[in-house]
């Protein structure tokens, strides 16, 4: 018999118009969140060529990059969970800043010592802030407002988000790959200017720790969860986990990041290719924009379609269009090759605050650590891209394209069937 699901109530301690209010401005305050952390997420797609090119590194060391930044994830996730349901949401917040800004200060004793393991280890400090804001603002949008509405508000943030991840790779060529010769120019290696990344993330670490104060004044709504006395019986002994479409949204979370990171990552060694494009890192670079300016669209666009369509066929569409894209780019050459590739991101934007927000759903008291869960599975930014660059070394990015394909099919099938809430396992 399947375990009755707990609800959110979904309110703010008080009901008046002025915490109405407050919603809105909490709104507007976390959304800024998902921008920043969204561009310096995808500054990673700059750093990937870029350290490749200094250090001479192969597909599948470049990738350490991925698994350092979103390994935090897998490692930090759980327990950022608890600490968010420990002190609050605007707390978990404000010390996820205070790490990030620590970990983006600490590139620039890794360029001055010229270390690929100090990168790596500075990737690893800034991502676990990350981790953090995450574990605690995703949550919060999806219940800061009526459920029904929940993906579409999800998304809304989610498209600055966007914003972010579309700026960065432009500032990022200008600032970081413009310094960079041929890709193919071993030789030139040791000459290039590796405190190019200096500025940038010294910039980073100060607009976190400015942001993180701004939001200090702000005072956000509290959220209640519904009690023990409001859920149905025997609700209260089950955990997260119990819940079977929040166990397959995790998987549904592992195979959606791995697949846009895994693609993203690799864009501009893609557009390298003398079959493809033939493009300098410069030009490529400024290509990436396009993919995540592309997931921005959509998502804007998916804050509005989502309050029209049901979010699951809305999802399972998104996933056979990427799947369908990444077949025409594999297969194909030249322009065809490189607009049908940076077109997945379209199909990638509502497929984050989709699954999310679907995996959440009905767990009540549980939202915290079922958010933890749903953060660690972003370790697929870390695992597939690993995976997918052992396949480049060895067969070449067309075959390794493949893995992605995968993936989607997977986000497709829990849009039909594996989100349904039915019995805990």
């Amino acid at each position: 018999m399947a375990a009755p699901t707990p609800t959110l109530s979904n309110r703010p301690v008080g009901t008046s118009s002025a915490s109405s209010q407050r919603y809105t401005s909490a709104l507007s305050a976390v959304t800024t969140l998902f921008f920043l952390w969204g561009f310096i997420t995808c500054l990673n797609d700059i750093l990937i060529p870029y350290l490749k090119a200094i250090f001479q590194l192969s597909f599948a060391q470049a990738n350490l990059i991925n698994l350092c930044f979103f390994g935090a994830y897998f490692l930090v996730s759980i327990p950022a969970g608890k600490l968010v349901a420990r002190v609050g949401y605007k707390r978990g917040m404000l010390i996820g800043f205070v790490v990030a800004a620590a970990g983006a200060y600490l590139f620039y004793p890794a360029a001055s010592q010229r270390a690929y393991g100090l990168f790596l280890g500075a990737l690893f400090v800034l991502a676990s802030g990350i981790t953090i804001l995450q574990v605690a603002a995703n949550p919060y949008v999806a219940i800061l407002g009526p459920p029904a509405s929940a993906s579409a508000r999800l998304t809304l943030t989610q498209a600055f988000n966007s914003l972010g991840t579309f700026l960065a790779p432009l500032l990022g060529s200008a600032l970081i790959l413009s310094r960079l010769p041929k890709l193919d120019n071993a030789a030139s290696a040791a000459s290039i200017d590796i405190t190019a990344v200096q500025i940038p993330y010294l910039v980073i670490g100060t607009v976190l720790l400015l942001i993180s104060l701004m939001l200090s004044r702000i005072n956000l709504p509290q959220i209640e969860h519904a009690t023990e006395a409001d859920t149905a019986e025997g609700a209260s002994s089950t955990r997260a986990w119990n819940y079977r479409h929040l166990v397959l949204g995790v998987v549904g979370i592992f195979a959606y990041v791995g697949a846009e990171v895994a693609i993203g990552s690799h864009i501009v060694n893609y557009l390298a290719l003398p079959d493809v494009m033939g493009l300098d890192p410069k030009t490529a670079g400024d290509r990436v924009a396009l993919y995540w300016g592309a997931a921005m669209v959509g998502r804007f666009a998916g804050a509005y379609l989502l309050n029209k369509f049901a979010p699951t066929k809305l999802l399972a569409f998104n996933a056979i269009g990427a799947v369908v894209l990444v077949l025409i780019s594999i297969n194909t050459s030249g322009a065809v090759a490189m607009w049908s590739l940076l077109a997945v991101g379209l199909m990638n934007s509502l497929m984050y605050p989709t699954i999310f927000t679907l995996a959440v759903a009905g767990l009540g008291r549980h939202t915290e650590e079922a958010s933890g869960l749903l953060c660690t599975a972003i370790v697929g930014g870390a695992l597939v891209p690993l995976l997918f660059g052992f396949i480049a070394d060895n067969s070449g990015l067309r075959l390794a394209m493949l893995l992605p394909i995968v993936c989607y099919l997977y986000v497709m099938w829990y849009g039909l069937r594996g989100s349904r809430r039915a019995a805990t396992v």
